[in-house]
């Protein structure tokens, strides 16, 4: 208990309300609201059904919200999912803690910075593609990936402070373009009732094969409402106001999500939608011509720009506070002197992340961060059940709107997005030719999570090892 409150002290608390809300609607409002409609059109063939697992997608992440806001109220610690797993398991919370701080560290994390920044590269290209016409050369969108991953984390070096103003600043630019996508959509009334007709894809598959990468890619979009945890040891009155934080952010993000993708298809039916990498320049133009398209190219590099930003803001807190624990490296455990930011895990963080972003295919990373992910939020959301049990007298500022039925059914939806991932992977691997892979991947995502296990317990043995030897010299 000690080393947690030692966690706490180091990371001066200096963000508020609107900061926490702002990383995390920053985050949330990534690549994936552009990217994602597209590859589910591919997939199913009813707009309803769609619209519906939007909805879904919403409902899941509001009852992941209402779990982890009474577990972030009741320890505010920096770390969030990790202090969950840590606090939440008894004498082997220790080690389910490290297994998600390893996993996160290699792939996890790695995975959703690496993800988002592909799309920035690819519309900065986009942008730029007058001025490369006239040098002859286009450069790889991974370059420019990396180049902004490293001007985000030094941005999050220099300060909390800084960090926090510049997310407000990208959140509030990315929803006014989406509300004004929304509004624009409903005045000028260009869009069709009967591009809601169901299109079948030119390749049918079952439902319930189709469901896992589809719901993987919404879950992806909607991914950063579990972030603000991650801060909790940096957030001012943390008991008032994390809670709120979570759930008016999810809340909003759900209705904005919905009403966006209604507007899309209104706007540009599925048989066209399939054909399009990113449906939201092709709406803007035709509310507003050509120029408008570019000015959403535009709106999706800041858009991604800022859930890059976020998504480096949280996940260096989270190997700083395994670090400070002794369950990491120690190095990644210090501070900043001068900006108090853990600027050695950003930077090694950053190591990670340009190499991911170098390895994989968008599809790759997205569903390989949303198998992990999800892995570790059931196991989070058992832990509001464990620790009311074992600790059923600790303060909680805020308890869970529906208990126990909510977090139940957070945790259910969870151990269902891992089995249907791995079937429809396994699957794939058997029957689709252009699978990139020689094994089927989610086997590899395993393998890193299991292989947590034996390493943790290496891990101590290497500490008690150590200690015994200071305790002879």
């Amino acid at each position: 208990m000690l080393q947690s409150i030692r966690v706490i002290e180091q990371l001066p608390r200096k963000i508020g309300f609107w900061g926490a809300s702002a990383v995390m609607v920053g985050i949330i409002i990534g690549s994936g609201i552009f990217r994602t409609p597209p590859d589910i059109a591919k997939k199913l063939g009813d707009p309803w059904v769609i619209l519906a697992l939007w909805g879904v997608g919403g409902v899941l992440s509001l009852f992941g919200a209402f779990t982890f806001a009474e577990l972030a109220s009741s320890r505010p610690q920096t770390g969030g999912l990790y202090a969950f797993l840590r606090d939440g398991y008894g004498k082997f919370g220790r080690c389910m803690a490290f297994v998600f701080g390893w996993t996160y560290l290699l792939i996890t994390k790695p995975l959703a910075a690496a993800g988002i920044a592909k799309i920035f590269g690819e519309n900065v290209n986009i942008l730029l593609e007058p001025l490369y016409a006239r040098i002859g050369s286009t450069p790889d969108p991974r370059l420019v990936t990396s180049v902004v991953l490293a001007l985000m984390t030094w941005v999050n070096v220099r300060g909390v402070t800084l960090s926090t103003s510049v997310a407000g600043v990208l959140t509030s630019i990315k929803l006014a373009a989406l509300f004004l996508i929304i509004v624009c959509t409903l005045a000028l009334s260009k869009g069709t009732a009967a591009n809601f007709q169901p299109s079948p894809p030119a390749v049918t598959i079952p439902f319930w094969l189709a469901l896992a990468p589809v719901m993987a890619g919404i879950m992806w979009t909607y991914d950063g409402w579990s972030d603000v945890g991650a801060l909790a040891g940096e957030v001012k009155n943390p008991q008032r106001t994390l809670a709120p934080a979570y759930i008016v952010g999810t809340v909003v993000i759900t209705a904005i999500y919905v009403a966006v993708n209604a507007a899309y298809i209104s706007m540009v039916p599925l048989a066209e939608m399939r054909t399009t990498d990113s449906v939201a320049p092709l709406v803007a133009q035709r509310l507003a011509g050509p120029a408008a398209g570019t000015l959403v190219t535009l709106m999706i590099v800041i858009a991604t720009l800022g859930s890059t930003h976020g998504s480096i803001m949280t996940g260096a807190r989270v190997s700083y506070a395994q670090a400070k624990d002794g369950l990491l490296f120690g190095f990644l455990g210090k501070i900043h002197p001068k900006y108090q930011t853990p600027h050695v895990s950003l930077w090694f963080q950053l190591t990670l992340s340009i190499s991911a972003c170098w390895l994989g295919s968008f599809e790759d990373v997205a569903g390989g961060f949303v198998f992990t992910i999800w892995v570790f939020y059931g196991l989070a959301g058992v832990a509001i059940f464990t620790l009311r049990r074992s600790d059923p007298d600790a303060p909680r500022p805020y308890k869970c709107f529906g208990y126990p039925v909510v977090p139940g059914i957070f945790v259910l939806s969870a151990i269902a997005m891992t089995v249907l991932s791995i079937v429809q992977d396994v699957s794939a691997w058997h029957t689709d030719t252009s699978y990139r892979w020689p094994v089927p991947i989610t086997l590899v995502w395993s393998s890193v999570l299991i292989g947590g296990v034996p390493i943790y317990y290496l891990w101590q043995a290497i500490l008690r090892k150590s200690a015994r030897r200071q305790s002879t010299n």
